[in-house]
């Protein structure tokens, strides 16, 4: 198994009019991102809809993104669940599945960190896989700084974790003491890289997997300034797009670039026309204009 790092896309999850899992689109995507040499995929995760998914459709699309990723491609799949015996099913699955690691995010809720903390316990023990918490303090503030953090990444399995903050400092720390660590906020993943994260792990991934893949190893070679300038084209699409509620603007430009991925499930709803049209027209106004249809 090829060690846990480099860029990789979290892959939006495709569906049918009825919210089920559609897995030729999913071939299509998983086509799409590999061509841009990417790592892996971390699949079934926020972008991928994960937990508004049943167990069964979630244990489908982490079997075709294993079975149709090219040998020696990393899939880490998010097994994450709102009960615990869920999230462990997941996980096992996982495993004898073929993946290369599960990660989760935090139960949501309000949970204190002694919750949390038995959570990832049982998960991370759940089955012989490498695990990676998640920390993103705009989605739980269960956990609250480095020494839980530190906490969760000595649980037997924890290998590191997925890190979804600005804080950069603080994920150097983490890293400094030899945990894998993905950078999770795609607007800065140049900094990230730059105080020592293993690659990243984002949702614009599904858009220009090539620019990420070019930040990457840009960095790699030390070549900051231009790493840099790629990082501010990166952006350029990022703040277009999240003027519109995020997922569905992403599922909208794919579908336009040729990949039509269907709906968010509900409760997220769809772009409404007048939203389109904004999107389109700032596209079309960009460098990304060929996204746009």
């Amino acid at each position: 198994m090829p060690p846990l790092q480099g860029i990789l896309p979290a892959l939006v999850t495709p569906f049918d009019e009825s919210g089920r899992f559609q897995e030729a689109a999913f071939e299509r995507l998983l086509e799409r991102v590999y061509q841009a040499d990417i790592d892996g995929v971390y699949v079934c995760g926020s972008t991928g809809e994960g937990l508004l998914q049943p167990v069964e459709q979630r244990k489908r699309v982490a079997e075709a993104a294993i079975r149709l990723s090219p040998p020696g491609k990393l899939v880490i799949v998010h097994t994450g669940a709102h009960r615990t015996s869920d999230a462990v099913e997941l996980t096992r699955h996982a495993a004898e599945a073929g993946a290369a690691a599960a990660s989760s995010l935090p139960p949501a809720g309000a949970y204190a960190f002694d919750e949390v903390y038995a959570y990832y316990r049982a998960l991370s023990t759940a089955a012989d896989l490498p695990f990676l918490v998640y920390f993103f303090p705009a989605f739980s503030s269960a956990i609250a700084g480095l020494a839980q953090i530190l906490e969760l990444c000595r649980l037997p399995g924890v290998i590191g974790l997925k890190y979804t903050d600005h804080d950069l400092y603080r994920m150097s720390l983490v890293r400094n003491t030899g945990a894998v660590v993905f950078s999770g906020y795609d607007e800065v993943l140049v900094a990230g890289l730059l105080m020592g994260a293993c690659g990243g792990i984002g949702t614009f991934y599904n858009l220009i997997p090539e620019l990420f893949v070019e930040v990457k190893s840009l960095a790699g070679e030390g070549r900051w300034t231009e790493a840099r300038a790629v990082q501010a084209r990166i952006n350029e699409l990022i703040e277009i797009t999240v003027r519109y509620p995020c997922f569905p603007a992403v599922k909208t430009i794919l579908r336009w670039s040729g990949l039509d991925c269907g709906r968010c499930l509900a409760p997220r709803r769809s772009l409404t026309a007048d939203e389109e049209r904004g999107l389109r027209e700032a596209l079309r106004g960009s460098s990304f204009a060929y996204l746009a249809g």
